[in-house]
């Protein structure tokens, strides 16, 4: 099933420094209403069938957001929200915006949360959303976004303590979060195998991941082509069909790092997009994957 993340606009009304979507350098970038509606009907021919708002902050353009969500519903493509919960100042307010959000059709929300969102936004915030979602009957969850520092325990003991639905989602070393110290891992040795969701940038770029990909400048690896040029059905098939992004999929980037000559005890040490961006950032070791692709990197696995 295709789905993409889909980048409305990149601005944000708080600066957390762990953001992987931005960097201090990052202007503010916005689609226009109906531009963005005209490619969701092109998504739909494209069969995509679901889409994630997210990027900046989606709800800070709430109408245009619902105008768009309803679009989905149309095309019965299942859609998701992204947020920081701003708007869950009160009991009240979360459950208007809920109201209005599940009236038009969203499938569901996902609530960031963190101890870097919280010292923007209040934890009630994230009570008051969840709750309402619960109320009303949309579908959420809470994505703890965490390094499993000590730290973090007081955070996960309030979700635990309302009996609120999360998932941990470790930190990406990337964006803000590049220079944040590494905590040590402890972990087995795993494939870290990747969906690679696509990303769509309000600039129309489109990017084979949506959570580093936009980063890689030294290579541009992930980036598939401009929506202005290109339709959408053609670069999704670019994805489907690229040898080294199936590659990640299948064999997963523990093999693949592997291969380029990486040993097995450097290769624990470092979290799964950290590890792609040494692979695939690198002009060099790309260029040896590329070669590879199709021949012995084809046969590296059990």
């Amino acid at each position: 099933m295709r789905t993409t993340a889909f980048g409305y606009s990149t601005q944000c009304n708080i600066k957390c420094e762990h953001c992987v979507a931005a960097d201090d350098t990052q202007k503010s970038e916005k689609m226009e209403l109906p531009q963005a509606k005209e490619l969701i009907t092109e998504l739909d021919a494209a069969q995509v069938r679901g889409i994630s708002f997210t990027a900046g902050e989606p709800l800070i353009y709430l109408d245009d957001i619902t105008e768009l969500i309803k679009l989905c519903k149309r095309y019965a493509i299942y859609s998701r929200i992204v947020t920081n919960s701003f708007w869950a100042k009160s009991p009240d307010r979360a459950e208007n915006t809920i109201i209005q959000l599940k009236k038009n059709g969203l499938s569901q929300l996902r609530l960031s949360y963190s101890r870097w969102h919280q010292k923007n936004v209040k934890q009630q915030n994230i009570l008051n959303a969840a709750q309402s979602c619960k109320k009303i009957g949309l579908d959420y969850f809470i994505s703890f976004v965490t390094d499993f520092s000590k730290e973090d325990d007081a955070y996960e003991n309030f979700l635990r303590r309302h009996k609120l639905r999360f998932f941990p989602e470790p930190v990406i070393f990337s964006g803000r979060a590049k220079s944040f110290e590494r905590t040590p891992l402890r972990t087995d040795y795993q494939a870290n195998r990747c969906p690679m969701n696509p990303y769509i940038a309000p600039t129309l770029d489109m990017y084979a991941c949506c959570d580093a990909g936009s980063h890689f400048t030294k290579t541009n690896f992930f980036h598939l082509g401009n929506l202005q040029d290109t339709p959408a059905r053609e670069l999704f098939k670019k994805s489907e069909t690229h040898v080294l992004y199936n590659h990640i999929r299948t064999l997963g980037i523990t093999a693949i790092a592997s291969f380029a000559g990486f040993r097995a005890r450097d290769i624990i040490g470092y979290r799964k997009c950290e590890l792609c961006e040494l692979l695939f950032n690198s002009p060099n070791t790309l260029e040896m994957l590329q070669k590879e692709a199709a021949s012995g990197l084809q046969s590296w696995h059990r």
